[in-house]
């Protein structure tokens, strides 16, 4: 699976998304994906296949067990294995939940 195939399968969940910011944030419910870090499998001195790390994030105003729900089921769906974090941002008064994937040779 390509970012691009991920990204229009993440849109039919419904919710806005952005890479890494939006220019005028939306209402929550709401995700964001960025680019974390590659973890390349490397054989012979070259990059022999690419694995980007990435993290999805999804941004609500209270624990949205719903939200929560149709991304892991939409990950599930498409076969892709995930951690998740979760923390509260007092500045922003939002719940924020990562889920961590990766994506090989997209």
């Amino acid at each position: 699976m390509t970012l691009a195939e991920l990204l229009q399968e993440l849109r039919e969940i419904g919710y806005p998304i952005a890479y890494a910011k939006f220019n005028s944030e939306p209402s929550p419910p709401y995700l964001v994906y960025s680019f974390a870090y590659s973890n390349d499998l490397i054989a012979d001195n070259i990059n022999y296949s690419e694995i980007g790390n990435y993290q999805i994030e999804l941004y609500t105003t209270q624990k949205d067990l719903v939200a929560e729900g149709k991304v892991q089921e939409k990950l599930k769906e498409l076969g892709i294995p995930y951690s998740k974090v979760e923390a509260y941002l007092d500045s922003e008064k939002l719940h924020q939940v990562i889920y961590e994937i990766q994506i090989i040779g997209g």
